[in-house]
């Protein structure tokens, strides 16, 4: 799981600018594709985190690596 302090790091480093509507309210965030596809990549590794943390926490049969690769392309054949 993330820490408060990478989220921090993290967001600070971005460059946003807000698009806002007539009465001041941001709308929309502007970024650059540097910034949009280093956001990407953090939020796969996120989901890959999540996703590391529920089947850590599922009562699901662990099973080697080798093994699970082997089953899923048996299943695709």
């Amino acid at each position: 799981m993330a820490t408060k302090a990478a989220y921090q790091k993290t967001s600070k480093s971005f460059k946003e600018r807000y698009v806002i509507d007539k009465q001041g309210n941001p709308v929309s965030v502007l970024l650059s594709i540097k910034d949009y596809r280093r956001l990407l990549e953090e939020l796969e590794e996120l989901e890959s985190i999540r996703a590391y943390d529920a089947a850590k926490a599922s009562a699901d049969e662990i099973i080697p690596f080798e093994q699970a690769v082997a089953e899923i392309e048996k299943k695709r054949r």
